[in-house]
């Protein structure tokens, strides 16, 4: 094997023991994922916003990020439900670049796993102290799912991941919310069948274990876009797209059937700013097809403090190292924005 095997990991329970959940906050997670499942199986017409940074990247300005949505949450709370994104995996077209918080604590540094699992756990159970938010992330590694399955409160499964049997099954053993996202080749059956995985039964091996899952009838769909042959950016969020959709879902038999719409990626074309419009346009049409309505469970959107994107190295606060992301003041008037239009 051409691999160097550089240190043994701790087991999950290892850190959890370390850096344990309170009682208090156990409490707080169940309480937050009982008000999303509602969401999600149609007992509550609140729209969910899957809202932050395209990865994080820095500790101190991500908490600053989600305090700010604290305020507006309390204020739209009525109509919404803001789920905040604390993405600490990013996934790489060509394997190159910032890999994000698992791999690179701190984005100057080398990667340092060990020092990855126990930042990431740490920057979740902050986010849930000190703004009583349990938040979203990407399941990139499904074998490192269980470092934060106790403080999770919605997970999704890229374009590029979604086809792999291990996410799928994976999922297929989950209590909160999965979303998975259409490919990048914009084949939805492709995104159907994982769903139609996730939320069968199974028997698979998982972290050396011979485990059965029960099922995740929660697993749901996500439409961000794709890439044509030509490597154009083609958006799939129009209302003959969430027409398809629902018909899609009513002729499969699902249970629950449910879309969150990334308003970035290819949906915008990464032009970040495109997002607001993107929203509004989804709830126009939610107002004009009562099955789109029943459909659209709520939006993804990349937002930080500061508008755009920078390259490593530059330390603006709050900019994304990755894909450019909606500034704090355009993501606080879109959230007052949707809530006028509900």
């Amino acid at each position: 094997m051409s691999m160097r095997f550089e240190r043994h990991l701790p087991a999950a329970w290892e850190i959890k023991a370390e850096y344990p959940l309170s009682i208090d906050l156990e409490k707080l997670v169940a309480t937050r994922n009982a008000e999303i499942r509602k969401i999600f199986t149609g007992n509550s017409d609140k729209l969910i916003l899957i809202i932050g940074p395209c990865s994080a990247d820095n500790e101190d300005s991500v908490i600053d990020y989600i305090s700010r949505l604290r305020t507006v949450q309390d204020k739209v709370s009525d109509k919404i439900y803001i789920i905040p994104r604390i993405y600490t995996n990013k996934p790489r077209t060509t394997g190159d670049g910032y890999k994000g918080m698992l791999h690179q604590p701190n984005p100057n540094e080398k990667p340092d796993m060990y020092k990855g699992i126990v930042t990431i756990r740490e920057l979740h159970l902050r986010a849930l102290r000190e703004t009583g938010f349990s938040c979203a992330d990407e399941m990139l590694y499904p074998e490192n799912y269980q470092y934060l399955d106790d403080l999770l409160a919605y997970v999704a499964i890229g374009a590029r991941s979604v086809e792999n049997q291990q996410h799928r099954l994976t999922s297929s053993g989950l209590n909160i919310p999965v979303g998975m996202k259409n490919p990048t080749s914009g084949d939805i059956s492709v995104m159907m069948n994982a769903i139609t995985a996730a939320q069968h039964k199974h028997t698979f091996i998982y972290q050396g274990w011979e485990v059965h899952s029960d099922g995740n009838p929660i697993a749901h769909a996500i439409l961000r876009g794709y890439v044509n042959k030509h490597g154009q950016s083609i958006p799939n969020y129009h209302y003959e797209d969430l027409v398809h959709l629902s018909e899609t879902y009513a002729a499969s038999g699902l249970a629950n059937p449910a879309l969150i719409v990334d308003t970035n990626h290819s949906n915008s074309g990464k032009q970040y700013l495109q997002q607001v419009r993107i929203a509004k346009e989804v709830l126009h049409s939610c107002r004009h097809d009562a099955d789109v309505k029943k459909l659209v469970k709520g939006f993804m959107i990349e937002s930080y403090i500061e508008d755009g994107a920078q390259k490593i190295g530059e330390c603006v606060y709050g900019k994304s190292i990755t894909d450019p992301c909606l500034g704090w003041e355009k993501t606080e008037q879109l959230i007052y924005d949707i809530a006028d239009l509900l």
